[in-house]
């Protein structure tokens, strides 16, 4: 008798290890019954999914492919935190956003924020948000000493902070006591509107609050580049070259009348990084981005300074106007990671965020959605539970690969200012955001409630109207930007017939037979705003042309079956459509099946966006 090891897990102690090999064959057999006959490698390869910035995502990760060691939280080079409880201790600190130019109304919101859950404010002045002058009102009834301030003033960056600190002095809050992000980001305001900004003032600032040790005067924001296409390493390698510049204007004498020490300037910075729906890959961005930080600093000779500082921000890329409440399983993930991903401060935007003004509702979820992370998931109770993961441990070596290569390409052409102003950083991210919007037209990437399973009897979600945003430098995307177009113009037709454009799906044979590239077809044309009917029976050649007439179509007609169907019945039943009055007729399926019968195909990985804005040309919707 075997006396198997008292490990508590020994069922399987007996059996042999499984190989990669084995696993490997596993797989091509799987590859083979889909009709790909591959072997080895090239089997793994077909699983395997590229990302941007030349990565890839592999489907098995083990043992030998681990990262470099990442240390313990709180020592170098931080990948695992920059400090060693991490967000153990209370969890991360949840960061509300106020936009809004009525400080009284900011006031109101703010004050049921920090009642409800928040831990922080993050407050929208000058421009683009409530005046300086109006700052004290806003805050009237906050204890400033038990609730750090963000500032995001742009230009008006030096008012705003004076008008926080002279409100500190005012109540009484001690240096000591006060946390806050004063939000002076030149290089990140140059960005958003394409002015250049006096660095002698954040460096001012700087050196003003460097006896505050809870108050930092620099914010690098990387969301301008991220909001105008940047992948996750052009996102990080920015940022590292704004932190660097921002080093560099600290200390120099020449520049600052009161320079500060390597040390000191490393920590008045915070950075500011956006959490997507994409969950590893943002856990491995914000750890990536805490191991670059600790490599300057290591650089400039100060490794101990090298603790990052993170906010991160849910998406606005991401954030849908069509069916917007999606947007909250979206931020409900993007929280997730970046809580996972070991940021200090965490806000989740409101799913109204792009329709305008956020209501009560939008902003109870948005604290809630952390509140439940935190008190109900206990997500915070273990410092970067996702570290030891073969997948993000090499996913974040990758990545921060990849960001120090971009980085050191800033560098060489003078540093994040001059390749802002070159028009360096526009090319690179109009290029990252072209061949991203070709994988939103296709539906490669989809986006839930827009191109893939769009709602078009959705009621409009109204809101109020929020500041207008600062424009003039980099651009502003959004993954829902083609189809809301598209969208649009289906509105306004609506609202000018009474009806929306139709197409109608001609349904061949049994339901086996074209269920499923009818309800692609559908999903497709409903993502350009065109409603789809088709018949409760399946059609034939003889019941084409009547059941073609009693839709309604737009002259567009689509055949939707098995290919063994087309063959016997595509050509019969298009003819009987251009009888009805159909002008185009579509097939879903593979390019050149039945191409005699008809004049389009629709089909996985065709230009929808193209497709659809034909059909409407064609429909005499107007752009």
């Amino acid at each position: 008798m075997t006396v198997l090891p008292d490990d508590g897990l020994s069922l399987a102690a007996e059996f042999p290890d499984a190989t990669h090999e084995q696993w490997q064959r596993l797989v091509e057999g799987v590859l083979r019954k889909s009709g790909k006959e591959v072997s080895g490698e090239a089997a793994e390869d077909a699983l395997s999914t590229k990302l941007e910035d030349g990565l890839t995502t592999r489907p098995l990760y083990t043992a030998p492919e681990t990262a470099p060691d990442t240390g313990f939280p709180g020592f170098a080079p931080f990948v695992r935190g920059g400090r060693a409880e991490g967000n153990a201790a209370s969890g991360w600190d949840v960061r509300q956003r106020i936009a809004g130019t009525d400080p009284v109304r900011v006031n109101e919101a703010a004050l049921a924020d920090l009642e409800n859950g928040t831990t922080s404010l993050w407050l929208a002045v000058g421009d683009a948000g409530v005046p300086a002058e109006g700052l004290a009102r806003a805050l009237d009834g906050v204890y400033l000493d038990l609730a750090p301030v963000s500032l995001d003033a742009g230009a008006q960056f030096p008012e705003a902070a004076e008008a926080l600190l002279a409100l500190y002095a005012e109540r009484g809050v001690a240096p000591g006591a006060a946390h806050a992000s004063l939000g002076a980001d030149p290089l990140g305001h140059e960005a958003r509107t394409g002015q250049a900004l006096d660095l002698a003032e954040a460096a001012g600032l700087a050196a003003r609050t460097a006896a505050w040790p809870h108050v930092r005067a620099l914010t690098v924001d990387a969301l301008p580049y991220h909001e105008a296409g940047g992948s996750a390493a052009e996102e990080l390698g920015l940022s590292l070259a704004t932190g660097v510049a921002y080093l560099r204007a600290l200390t120099d004498a020449g520049l600052s009348k009161t320079p500060l020490s390597t040390e000191a300037a490393f920590g008045e910075l915070e950075f500011r990084y956006a959490a997507t729906a994409d969950q590893f890959l943002t856990i491995a961005k914000l750890r990536a981005a805490r191991r670059l930080w600790a490599r300057v600093a290591e650089a400039c000779g100060t490794p101990a300074a090298g603790a990052q500082r993170q906010h991160a921000v849910t998406s606005p890329v991401m954030m849908t106007r069509r069916d917007p409440w999606v947007n909250m399983l979206r931020t409900t993930i993007a929280c997730m990671a970046a809580g996972v991903g070991g940021a200090d401060a965490v806000t989740v935007l409101p799913f109204d965020q792009e329709l305008g003004l956020p209501d009560a509702f939008a902003r109870r979820i948005s604290r809630n959605t952390s509140t439940i992370l935190l008190e109900e998931s206990h997500l915070a109770r273990v410092i970067d539970p996702a570290g030891g993961s073969y997948y993000v441990e090499r996913l974040t070596d990758e990545l921060a690969g990849a960001a120090w290569e971009f980085f050191q390409t800033i560098e060489k052409a003078g540093g994040q200012a001059a390749a802002l102003r070159s028009g360096l950083v526009a090319e690179r991210l109009a290029t990252t955001w072209a061949a991203r919007s070709k994988k939103l037209a296709t539906r490669r990437e989809p986006v839930t409630g827009v191109s893939e399973f769009p709602l078009l009897t959705e009621k409009p979600v109204v809101r109020e109207p929020a500041p207008a945003p600062l424009t003039g430098g980099l651009p502003r995307v959004r993954r829902d930007e083609a189809y809301e177009a598209l969208r649009a113009r289906s509105d306004a037709h609506l609202a000018a017939t009474g009806a929306r454009p139709t197409v109608f799906l001609a349904a061949l044979g049994p339901a086996a037979a074209h269920t499923g590239r009818a309800t692609f077809a559908s999903n497709l044309f409903q993502a350009g705003g065109v409603t789809p009917v088709h018949d409760p029976v399946s059609v034939t050649p003889e019941t084409a042309a009547a059941a073609y007439a009693a839709s309604g179509a737009d002259g567009m007609a689509v055949l939707c079956s098995s290919d063994a169907l087309y063959e016997e019945q595509a050509e019969a039943v298009a003819a009987a459509l251009r009888s009805a009055g159909a002008t185009t007729v579509f097939l879903a399926g593979r390019p050149g099946t039945a191409a005699a019968a008809v004049d389009e195909y629709v089909f996985a990985g065709c230009d929808a966006v193209a497709v659809l804005s034909s059909v409407l040309d064609r429909m005499g919707v107007a752009s």
